[in-house]
């Protein structure tokens, strides 16, 4: 199995536009069928060093990370984070 995790800074840090963010992350669930787990947190530190939301998503193979990848439902959370994100950071690893 690989867990894929990414770290959001978003342009505006707002508690509204956080939990917009979230909703659009959380919306993929049930939508891709390569995608076995999601999880999504928000900061709750609001720390000078935090990211403002967390993913933690679950495959079943690289394959399958990779087919997640390029998914339309997965493309329409990439647009919006194109648009919503200062930065990220990710890590993919072996369960």
């Amino acid at each position: 199995m690989i867990r894929h995790i990414v770290l959001f800074k978003l342009k505006d840090r707002s508690p509204e536009s956080v939990e917009r963010t979230a909703s659009v992350l959380r919306a993929m669930e049930g939508q891709i069928p390569e995608l076995k787990s999601i999880e999504v947190g928000k900061d709750v530190m609001h720390s000078d060093r935090s990211y403002d939301i967390a993913l933690v998503t679950t495959f079943d193979s690289l394959e399958s990370l990779a087919a997640y990848n390029v998914h339309p439902e997965h493309q329409k959370v990439i647009a919006h984070m194109a648009e919503a994100r200062e930065s990220s950071i990710s890590l993919d690893y072996e369960v």
